[in-house]
């Protein structure tokens, strides 16, 4: 006997039929829809019922997908919030799914907070820290936190990314953990060894922070906090020292950060030259390019947890007689055995140099090698004290002028030809302004600055690691090094839209501070010089993100005058807060170990900057004074990072930089995901012109305002058409130099594919 069944019907986990219910559907549909009554559903739910129609069965996985792919669909200018519609739809299959693999009610949205954290250190998900470091009460209290009511701030895309790369799962790819869940868990991990009596409060003005996502944190501290395998910093740079065993050494520290989710920045200016000597022996060397093939396939063969491969900046100075190869080892044309396609590359310039192209006069390159033999000095070790006058350029003149030393003559506009070339075709070099970096470093008393990082941010003292001497004791093998100046940075930052307009400055960012040493102290690197000079210098990075999100929201133009005044003023606010968080950490905690001798201890930090002067608001004079008496925890503080993926999560734009367009799709490994940009409506849409229509002067401009805030750097790109004429972005660049910016990020092209930074994401 055959049995009919009614059509369409949907089959549960269990693969039991039962008929689909348009009624039931349809007021699932319409209870979303109350909270968005903007959002027009009649043809939506029409065109659903008729897909299911066509069919005769459907999972109930598969009904999700339909609605949400439908929702997507809609998103456009006139009706964005179709993607708010589309993360509630989502983050019922989320809490069913955990629901399902943890045991609790479906009916309630989280479970139990301590049997989360209890079964996931059985199964290995979780470090065991979590329930020895926390009582059952505490954890409870704790979970007691949690407001699942928080999870509608995300947009979908933002929802999605969360889910897709950071919500904890099991081997199976079985999701357990919740966003709640998640920044409970982080804040949990960051204060764990704070003050037993302050702790839960602590952990509660953290989850405060990122749940209202007022803040993000750094993408390995996003997905690697509570977890026992991977660091939480986001980017390190190493100085490589000119020996076999330094550049193999340096080679083996880059394969170890960078499997545990580490971008590395790694500068060369000290290797010698192709052609330089070796032990007497001349015109033996192979110059840099050998050893950037080498890292280059460290960068493709250690991929960082099975998520990405590995990621590596190389820096070099324009007077290193490698320039010319190293300019060209990212094109895509000329001998294969010469390039480095992935590596993304910076140059280091002096002022100098600047000035030599804007007279269209000679440069000279040299080996550094030779410079040390025959000079006695090394000529990156210098810098400009003052603009237009110091020690760098004194030096350089005088190897100029010495006739013993070899020495190339070539017009200084030639090289800066190469370097836009190279950036038109693969948007690097990056460019490092050396003196204006060093001429701002806090920390001069303790070394030298050559180079950035990955996305260009960080500028912290470097020097490189030197193997002393190896010998055996007791049967083992002994290897003695003096350790250099390893750079670590650990990331977070503000969401300015949210955070601004809810007016939240003075609560957050001393809890962000505090989140980030604390970092410093819990993090396991697996570069031992690296854990050092993170101890020493205690450096953090507090970056922003969406500075256009709120100009549009603040209906501020890009292109004017009163923007640029906005940003000083906003980002001088945020580095006193900043400041003076650290400060106040440093009473209950101690200064960085080298502070003393420090422009934070002299006061001609707030010098240079002038914040002496009477056009502020801000009381700087008692905050330095502060300083001068107590200390201050962070011997570096300020770094504007890329924020590409976490601003998407926290549904804002990225950075500082403005966007490419209102309406784009998202683009991940097998599907594309609509996206609006944040808050968009008709009075908002006026103020979001395309960064690729937008004067990069007035970018340049504003840049230059924050900077003057920022003790280290920022990840600024620079826009331009594919048909910009070589003379407009020598200006861009002119202009950037002259208005005081330390680094350029990208150049980003319209005919060019960009690679995002993934590492410094924060």
């Amino acid at each position: 006997m055959s049995i009919t069944l009614s059509k369409p019907y949907i089959l549960d986990e269990k693969n039991i039929q039962t008929p689909f219910d348009e009624t039931r559907l349809t007021s699932y549909i319409k209870n979303i829809h109350k909270h968005f009554p903007n959002l027009v559903i009649d043809d939506y739910v029409e065109r659903i019922l008729n897909i299911i129609k066509q069919r005769e069965s459907f999972t109930k996985e598969q009904i999700t997908n339909i609605l949400i792919l439908e929702g997507l669909s809609r998103i456009d200018e006139n009706e964005p919030d179709w993607t708010f519609f589309c993360a509630q739809i989502y983050l019922q299959k989320l809490y069913k799914e955990a629901a399902n693999n943890r045991g609790f009610d479906k009916k309630v949205k989280y479970g139990s907070f301590y049997d989360l954290i209890h079964s996931l250190v059985n199964k290995g998900l979780y470090d065991k820290k979590l329930i020895e470091s926390y009582t059952k009460e505490e954890i409870e209290k704790i979970g007691s936190f949690l407001q699942a009511d928080r999870d509608l701030l995300f947009t979908y895309i933002g929802l999605r990314t969360l889910a897709d790369r950071y919500l904890t799962r099991d081997f199976s790819k079985n999701l357990y953990e919740l966003p709640q869940e998640r920044f409970l868990i982080i804040a949990m991990t960051l204060m764990e060894k704070e003050q037993k009596e302050k702790r839960l409060t602590h952990i509660q003005q953290a989850y405060w922070a990122m749940s209202n996502l007022y803040m993000t944190v750094a993408t390995p501290t996003l997905s690697n906090a509570g977890k026992p395998i991977g660091q939480l910093s986001s980017c390190f740079i190493d100085t490589i020292d000119d020996s076999l065993q330094g550049i193999f050494d340096s080679n083996t520290d880059i394969a170890n950060l960078s499997k545990s989710g580490g971008g590395i920045g790694a500068y060369l200016g000290k290797v010698r030259s192709r052609g330089s000597d070796i032990k007497g022996f001349k015109g033996v060397s192979s110059g840099v390019i050998p050893w950037m093939k080498q890292l280059n396939n460290t960068a493709v063969s250690v991929d960082q947890l099975g998520q990405r491969k590995g990621a590596i900046a190389v820096y070099l100075d324009v007077w290193h007689k490698d320039i010319f190869s190293f300019l060209d080892a990212k094109l895509n044309n000329g001998d294969e055995r010469l390039r480095t396609h992935d590596l993304f590359t910076g140059v280091c310039i002096p002022d100098v140099f600047m000035e030599q192209v804007e007279n269209r006069g000679d440069w000279y390159l040299f080996d550094p090698h030779e410079v040390r033999q025959v000079m006695g000095y090394s000529l990156e070790d210098f810098f400009d004290e003052e603009k237009g006058n110091g020690s760098f350029r004194e030096k350089y003149w005088q190897c100029v002028r010495n006739e013993q030393l070899s020495k190339e003559k070539v017009p200084a506009i030639e090289i800066m030809k190469r370097i836009m070339i190279s950036q038109l075709e693969a948007g690097t070099p990056y460019m490092f302004y050396r003196d204006e970096v060093n001429r701002q470093n806090a920390n001069s008393h303790q070394g030298m600055i050559y180079c950035s990082n990955l996305c260009t941010e960080i500028t912290q003292n470097q020097s490189p690691t030197v193997v002393e001497e190896q010998y055996t004791e007791d049967g083992k093998i002994i290897t003695v090094k003096t350790p250099g100046d390893f750079v670590v940075c650990n990331l977070s930052s503000i969401n300015l839209a949210k955070a601004v307009t809810e007016d939240v400055l003075e609560a957050l960012i001393p809890i962000q501070v505090r989140m980030l040493d604390n970092v410093i102290d819990l993090n396991t690197i697996p570069v031992l010089q690296a854990k050092l000079t993170n101890q020493k210098y205690r450096a953090i990075g507090l970056g922003t993100f969406g500075w256009h999100h709120l100009l549009a929201l603040k209906q501020l133009k890009w292109e004017d005058d009163e923007s640029v005044n906005y940003a000083d003023k906003l980002y001088e606010k945020i580095a006193y807060l900043t400041i003076q968080a650290s400060m106040h950490l440093a009473i209950e905690k101690g200064s960085y170990p080298v502070f003393e001798g420090s422009d934070w201890q002299t006061g001609l930090y707030f010098q240079k900057k002038g914040y002496e002067s009477a056009t502020s608001t801000l009381d700087w004079d008692v905050l330095k004074e502060q300083i001068q008496a107590y200390g201050i925890r962070n011997g570096y503080l300020m770094a504007v990072a890329p924020n590409a993926s976490t601003s998407i999560l926290a549904g804002s734009t990225a950075s500082i930089d403005p966007i490419f367009q209102k309406v784009y799709s998202e683009e991940k490994k097998d599907y594309k995901i609509p996206v609006t940009v944040p808050d968009l409506s008709p009075t908002t849409t006026w103020y979001y012109k395309s960064a690729y229509f937008i004067d990069q002067r007035w970018s340049i401009k504003q840049n230059a305002a924050r900077q003057r805030h920022i003790d280290q750097a920022i990840s600024f790109n620079l826009y331009v058409q594919n048909t910009i004429k070589a003379k407009e972005l020598l200006d861009l660049h002119l202009t950037a130099w002259n208005e005081g910016l330390k680094t350029t990020y990208y150049i980003r092209s319209t005919s060019s594919t960009i690679e995002e930074c993934d590492s410094c994401a924060s």
